[in-house]
């Protein structure tokens, strides 16, 4: 008997974690971290509802915390399997997993040294040996061809936008076919290949982020100038969070076309993330897995100045004069960009601009819904910055695009798993599905099994 498990990933939009089963062999679709919340959060630390080492294989669509953060936590609690991923994903996973332990101890160390926290010592939920031991389990396959799955499972990568390297799964097991989408991304993305169809399957994972909003059709470029240069002209700083996969690149490219433009001549860009700026080097390392030519990836990389160092970046906080700062994490939930959002956040002069979905729980969701002060380290921080949204920028498809992926299918399948999304978002997708589709679909509970 086969049967899907959500262990992550449902209803919410973090902790991404799907379970196929048939008899005792079972196969895990991403490995994500749950984050916002801290009832969400708090789950990262309890048992899963198997246990690591019955876990033959994981699939990773892609690399974002969200979906493969929690890897070196299950490699450290005895998973012993293969990790099936695109090249790209592979490499972009071990700059994320790598820094998110590093993160992960530096905060630990943080809070034990100001004496913030709870717990007492304060401990990591891994470290960078934890994630360095994860990619020793990696295997690479490509887009568009069919491997072989411990215990009979076939799959095959197709591209999905969204991220470099990101792929839906079309897993073949015990006489079904099981697609998951991944996360998509948008149709006629700049950088990136439009999400590519599956021609069939019996049932459907789809993630459903922006399953209740259909993304402003404003022209991102033009947008993203007006809010720098009224900032500019009145002398302030633009504090972009941005994800140092994916997101970043993305603000670069659009600042880019600015300065092509002859626009923003003078004002200096940094991008203030280590792992951003080596995610942006894999443009060049990966140009298969996006539309950009090799003298475009050169031209985005060099208009940012980067920063590496910590004492660097401490001098861009100290500057005075405006400009752009890239930083990480994107929804200021941790990285650099703390540090920048405790100096620039509190004066009206400067512009905190998100670029992407804000989980619930995170500062970055406070502050787009109008927190006037936000808890960084233990201290509140006052909030009088203009906060903008580039919600136009979002990587995800919105839910025009999430049921155009749908629509591809070329017969209905037994039944459609919406995950990914907040109840809401969720809900309005089961709607859309059933009244244009006419397909039977299902927002599952966490760790609810269904049978296949």
């Amino acid at each position: 008997m086969l049967t899907l498990t959500s262990l992550g990933g449902a209803g919410t939009v973090t902790g991404s974690k799907h379970l196929l089963t048939n008899g005792d062999r079972r196969i895990l679709i991403d490995c994500g971290l749950f984050q916002g919340l801290k009832s969400l959060r708090e789950l990262n630390w309890g048992p899963l509802l198997v246990t690591p080492t019955s876990i033959d294989a994981v699939v990773l669509t892609h690399a974002h915390l969200d979906h493969s953060g929690y890897l070196p936590k299950l490699v450290r609690d005895g998973f012993r399997g293969r990790i099936y991923a695109t090249a790209a994903t592979r490499d972009v996973a071990e700059l994320i997993l790598k820094d998110s332990g590093f993160l992960n101890e530096k905060d630990a160390d943080y809070a034990n040294r100001k004496g913030f926290s709870k717990h007492k010592p304060a401990l990591p939920l891994y470290g960078v040996l934890d994630a360095e031991r994860a990619m020793e389990f990696f295997s690479t396959v490509p887009f568009d061809k069919a491997v072989q799955l411990p215990g009979g499972a076939t799959l095959t990568f197709r591209h999905a936008g969204h991220i470099l390297g990101a792929a839906s799964a079309d897993i073949e097991w015990a006489g079904r076919r099981i697609a998951f989408s991944g996360d998509l991304g948008r149709y006629g993305d700049p950088m990136l290949p439009d999400p590519a169809p599956v021609p069939e399957a019996d049932y459907i994972v789809v993630e459903s982020t922006y399953g209740n909003r259909i993304h402003d059709p404003a022209d991102t470029t033009e947008v993203l100038g007006e809010i720098v240069e009224r900032t500019v002209k009145r002398g302030g700083t633009v504090v972009i969070p941005a994800f140092a996969v994916g997101r970043a690149q993305s603000v670069l490219y659009h600042l880019w076309k600015l300065k092509t433009a002859g626009r923003l001549s003078n004002i200096p860009i940094y991008l203030d993330s280590p792992m951003a700026i080596d995610a942006t080097d894999l443009l060049h390392a990966h140009s298969e897995d996006h539309r950009l030519t090799h003298d475009e990836c050169t031209a985005i990389c060099r208009i940012a100045t980067y920063t590496r160092d910590v004492e660097a970046s401490k001098e861009i906080t100290a500057s005075p004069w405006p400009k752009v700062v890239i930083s990480a994490s994107g929804m200021a939930t941790g990285g650099r960009v703390l540090h920048h959002l405790k100096s620039f956040a509190t004066d009206p002069k400067h512009t905190i601009l998100f670029s992407g979905y804000q989980a619930a729980g995170t500062r970055g969701r406070a502050m787009v819904q109008g927190a006037r002060e936000i808890k960084i380290h233990g201290q509140w921080v006052p909030v009088r910055a203009e906060i903008d949204d580039l919600s136009m920028l979002s990587a995800h498809a919105d839910a025009n695009e999430l049921m155009s992926w749908l629509a591809s299918f070329e017969r209905g399948p037994s039944r459609v798993f919406i995950v990914h999304g907040e109840n809401e978002a969720s809900a309005a997708l089961r709607v859309r599905i059933d009244r244009e589709l006419g397909w039977n679909a299902t927002a599952p509970r966490q760790d609810q099994v269904f049978d296949l």
